[in-house]
């Protein structure tokens, strides 16, 4: 399953699992002078891993 949204600064997401847990993905800022840039804030229980998407596809490639 894909889903892709838009966000402004500011506005969050969130990602809830059977049991009841979440994840908050929040919209902290986008540079304007880099306009193909925005930050992220993750917020989750420490249960789950937050791996950076070049760092994990690396370590799963054989």
């Amino acid at each position: 399953m894909a889903l892709t949204l838009g966000r402004k600064p500011g506005e969050k997401i969130y990602i809830v699992d059977s049991q009841g847990r979440e994840i908050e993905i929040e919209v902290v800022k986008r540079e304007e002078k880099l306009s193909n840039f925005t930050q992220l804030r993750i917020s989750a229980p420490s249960e789950y891993q937050i791996i950076r998407g070049e760092i994990y596809e690396g370590s799963n490639s054989n």
